[in-house]
């Protein structure tokens, strides 16, 4: 079975979320992937995770990729 993270860079999802203000909802977050200029996988790892506020990109992190 393949991993959560397959294909995932969590290096990648830092700088598609450079210059954040936090909190921010999932939809804020999706413009400043894009405004960075993020890979579509990103941008679309991005859009999947719940739509609430996060508090920092360790909370994103955990929301895109599944750990903690």
């Amino acid at each position: 079975m393949a991993g959560k993270s397959e294909g995932g860079d969590p290096i990648k999802l830092q700088k598609a979320l450079k210059n954040a203000h936090y909190p921010s909802s999932r939809d804020d977050l999706v413009s400043v992937a894009r405004h960075n200029k993020a890979d579509g996988e990103t941008v679309q790892r991005i859009s999947g995770i719940d739509d609430k506020q996060y508090n920092g990109p360790g909370d994103v992190q955990k929301a895109v990729y599944g750990s903690g």
